[in-house]
């Protein structure tokens, strides 16, 4: 792992959730991802299960984790189980978990070697009543591969047809919906990386650069401090940014364009989701601006509206009024094309056509149930945008917000969004960053490029 070992206490709290969430005299059982093949003999890289790790820790492949709270021996309540270090293994894939690490990092005191599994599993589902299996059930998933869990599930359920089954997910996604404290500082490292790559991209940009050397300079900030990309990024000049999900990246940075940066790191698997947009000759233009300020006056109105008891939908609805405003405002639409409007078809949605934020956490687009109203300890992006084909630009921001009783708290607060701050950056006179209360001053590096400390 890159990232700085984490307290085992919050896999440990994790578990003890979710143990009492489980049905008397149930079995849990969550399985690693499979490393995914790419051609040939090529694989790609680890991505860890979410909701193993939530509840361990653990990255690492073939791991299995079984829950019975119930057992009647004290050893077999939690057990996990990995692969048996070997020297071929390691020479040829490097260092793989003892039991003493394993230990370690999970909270887990029971450790078993996987080639323990069919014995210890066959033993405990003689003993329960209930089990809980685990599957993909975000509601935007496209699921056209089998995963290690699917596998399990069919196998399970062919050799084991007389048990009381139960879905898993439902649960973890009530569980990792709301954050712990402990998350949060997570997903706040996250922020602090993602603000520290941008603001090494304003001083970077200037005319003639290529989106994809954009993308490095980011890559460059999130690499050094044990992070990554959380998703594609998505570097997107001019008309390029009315893609929504543009990720080639490959454009030139033209003088009077505009550049659509929604890019984040990830920390421990936790994940940021930042959205700036900034202009490639450091000066926005009037027209620029006008859009850019309307999008931040939705943005800090949405941020407001984010409080418990509310349902995600009413949300949306509140933030897609205010874009309407703003369009009209504009000069986009009209009253009276918003009068004779489509209900189903709204006029809004030429300019603005997506959600107006998501879950975030160990996911991107992290699990929840949108039909629940929200609660504090939610963590939300919000991200208004107005996307303009016809005049070649769009503007969109994004940052992530936690959900308390006494109101929203911004984790992305202190990163400069306002319009005259961004120029302020881009013209090499910044002022220091404050995030999360922490002073960030400017430094000056290499090529007269001005970074933060981090």
């Amino acid at each position: 792992m890159r990232h700085e070992l984490i307290d085992p206490q919050l896999g440990i709290f994790n578990r003890e959730r979710l143990k009492r969430a489980l049905l008397p005299d149930s079995l849990a059982v969550i399985n690693a991802n499979d490393v995914l093949p790419t051609n040939g003999d090529g694989t790609l890289a680890m991505v860890p299960n979410s909701d193993l790790f939530y509840l361990t820790g653990i990255e690492q492949e073939q791991t299995i984790l079984l829950l019975y709270p119930n057992a009647d021996d004290e050893k077999h309540r939690e057990l996990l189980f990995i692969r048996e270090p070997t020297a071929e293994d390691e020479l040829w894939e490097g260092h793989k978990l003892t039991k003493e690490e394993a230990r370690a990092i999970t909270g887990i005191e029971h450790i078993h070697w996987l080639s323990e599994f069919p014995r210890l599993f066959h033993h405990l589902m003689c003993e329960c009543e209930h089990v809980y299996l685990n599957s993909n059930e975000h509601y935007r998933a496209v699921i056209e591969v089998q995963s290690r869990d699917a596998r399990f599930v069919a196998d399970t359920l062919r050799r084991y047809p007389l048990h009381n089954y139960h879905r898993l997910a439902s649960l973890m996604r009530r569980l990792r919906t709301v954050k712990s404290d402990s998350e949060v500082a997570l997903i706040r490292k996250a922020c602090e990386f993602t603000a520290a790559g941008f603001m090494r991209v304003l001083k970077f940009t200037k005319p003639g650069v290529r989106e994809t050397e954009v993308e490095a300079e980011f890559a460059h900030e999130f690499i050094r401090h044990g992070s990554q990309f959380a998703y594609l990024p998505i570097i997107a000049t001019g008309l390029n940014a009315c893609c929504l999900h543009y990720v080639t990246n490959s454009a030139v940075c033209r003088n009077g364009d505009l550049l659509l940066l929604d890019v984040a790191a990830a920390y421990a698997n936790y994940n940021a989701d930042m959205t700036r947009t900034i202009p490639v000759s450091g000066r926005f233009t009037g027209r620029q601006k006008q859009v850019y300020n309307a999008v931040l006056r939705v943005l800090r109105q949405s941020i407001q509206s984010l409080v418990p008891g509310k349902k995600t939908a009413e949300w949306q609805k509140e933030v897609e009024q205010m874009i309407e405003k703003e369009l009209v405002d504009l000069g986009l639409l009209t009253r009276r094309e918003i009068n004779r409007q489509n209900p189903d078809k709204p006029a809004f949605k030429k300019y603005f056509m997506h959600g107006a934020g998501h879950p975030i956490g160990l996911g991107v687009h992290d699990v929840t149930n949108t039909l629940e109203p929200m609660q504090p300890g939610w963590v939300m992006t919000v991200e208004p945008a107005i996307y303009i084909r016809e005049e070649g630009f769009a503007v969109r921001l994004e940052n992530n917000i936690l959900i308390t009783e006494k109101g929203p708290v911004d984790l992305t607060a202190g990163v400069p969004i306002e319009a005259d701050e961004i120029e302020e950056w881009m013209k090499f006179q910044p002022k220091p960053l404050f995030l999360n209360g922490k002073k960030h001053e400017p430094v000056r590096v290499r090529q007269g490029i001005d970074l933060i400390k981090s």
